[in-house]
């Protein structure tokens, strides 16, 4: 098992920027596949990203697309979230999670961080 722990979030205004970070605590999170995950007050949680442990591929939500990037760091312990040009449609928790394969299934992935709240006003 591995524990996550996200960081990052906050409140941000319309058009800004956050990165979330999610740190593995007491090991590194090779050669797991990465996901971030987000749920809104009242909706399900939904996908966001994901990325291979090899950092191939990267897969995005539609919504997403063009906007976020998701990368991992140089010590294959840290997996990053870089949100640009924020909506006030994504405020949210934003989850990291951790599993055998990169996939858009939440169900697939066993190991989950405490999440971090993400806020963008208008």
């Amino acid at each position: 098992q591995v524990e996550l722990v996200e960081s990052g979030g906050g409140l941000v205004q319309a058009g800004g920027s956050l990165r979330l970070s999610c740190a593995a605590s007491g090991r590194t999170l090779s050669p797991y596949a990465m996901g971030w995950f987000r749920q809104a007050p009242g909706k399900e949680r939904e996908f966001v990203a994901s990325i291979n442990w090899s950092g191939s591929p990267r897969v995005y939500a539609d919504s997403v697309k063009g906007r976020f990037t998701i990368s991992r760091g140089d010590a294959r312990n840290t997996v990053y979230l870089q949100m640009n040009s924020l909506t006030p449609e994504v405020t949210a928790v934003y989850y990291c999670a951790a599993a055998l394969a990169a996939t858009m299934r939440a169900d697939d992935y066993n190991q989950w961080g405490q999440g971090t709240q993400v806020t963008v006003s208008s």
